[in-house]
């Protein structure tokens, strides 16, 4: 893989040949800062590019985006049947941070039916961004499955190059290295395939796997644009990454008034129950981030219907709100009225 010199072409997305199949990968974790970012702070870590401005939008909440950049490769594509097909063209990647706080790298790429049998010049691929074409014919199923699966050493990897922008970030300048909860960064990884006319989106599948990976399989009608999908994927991550973090601070607290008897009372935080200082960094830094579809296009919103049934990601997360709003309220309480027993 190599980087090619420039940005992306502006030339419309409807010069290339059609795709028949996506795929990408999005890498998300907390910022390692003390304080959120504001707008002015945020477009600096994103200027991934000194031609473009980095998008930054207010309402409904705060978001930041890079301009895209291109990542050129030759290589073979992962395939579930073994069948190796060579592929040459530009990987699209970009990054995102909502409220100052969930920090979000993402690449992506697009497929033909078919390419070229030999290579063209490098020309030819920089004027189709994040378009890579199959030398041949492309297994297009069994390549779908070889990219969720990961593939070989040596295949395509969308998520090396997605984790690389990552770890580029990471190491700003701007970021103190001090995030004010622990958390693990997640993955995850998407293909899209195309269905038949008239066939409405869906979401075929959506797995927790283990290494902190995510994977979901999309059927979608053909000509939806890569951007969408990607930005779909964006919020599917994001709002999974707030889930699992919120989970793991719940996990492993002891709740309620018992354990709080004789709590350390040294330190900025001692005169508060071990709870509330652990719950206290979920409040000032998530709770209000739960804003699923805000960026979400119109044609795939309908996509997250299915994650609203089962499993069920709102109302998961209200439930496990309410649960830390519970704590809070219950150590507002004085000790001695909490520890009154009941009359027989």
């Amino acid at each position: 893989m190599r980087e090619p010199a420039g940005g992306p072409d502006v030339r419309p997305e409807g010069t290339a040949p059609r795709a028949v199949l996506a795929c990408g990968e999005v890498r998300t974790c907390l910022l390692p800062a003390a304080q959120a970012l504001d707008s002015r702070a945020a477009a600096q870590l994103l200027r991934l590019r000194a031609d473009e401005r980095v998008l930054v939008s207010e309402r409904p909440n705060l978001y930041a985006r890079s301009p895209d950049t291109l990542t050129g490769v030759d290589c073979p594509l992962p395939s579930a049947n073994g069948a190796r097909v060579r592929a040459v063209g530009t990987v699209a990647a970009r990054a995102a941070l909502t409220e100052g706080r969930v920090l979000q790298a993402s690449a992506h790429f697009r497929l033909p039916a078919s390419g070229p049998d030999h290579r063209r010049p490098w020309g030819d691929y920089l004027v189709r961004p994040g378009l890579v074409e199959p030398l041949g014919k492309l297994p297009r199923d069994a390549v779908a499955d070889g990219l969720l699966d990961g593939g070989r050493h040596g295949d395509l990897d969308v998520g090396l190059i997605a984790g690389g922008l990552l770890t580029r970030l990471l190491r700003h300048p701007l970021l103190d290295q001090r995030p004010p909860l622990r958390s693990r960064p997640t993955r995850l990884r998407w293909v899209a395939l195309t269905g038949p006319p008239g066939e409405p989106p869906a979401l075929e599948r959506f797995t927790l796997a283990e290494d902190e990976l995510r994977t979901v399989r999309l059927r979608v009608p053909e000509g939806t644009p890569a951007a969408d999908l990607a930005g779909l994927c964006d919020d599917l991550a994001l709002h999974d990454w707030l889930l699992t973090t919120l989970v793991r601070v719940l996990d492993g607290i002891r709740l309620g008034p018992a354990g709080d008897r004789s709590w350390p009372r040294t330190g900025p935080d001692g005169d508060l129950p071990p709870v509330v200082r652990a719950l206290r960094p979920a409040v000032d830094h998530l709770l209000h981030l739960w804003m699923p579809r805000a960026r979400v296009s119109g044609e795939l919103a309908p996509l997250w219907e299915a994650l609203e049934e089962r499993p069920g990601f709102t109302r998961q997360w209200l439930a496990l709100v309410q649960r830390v709003r519970d704590q809070l309220t219950l150590h507002a309480i004085p000790p001695a009225h909490r520890e009154v027993e009941p009359a027989p």
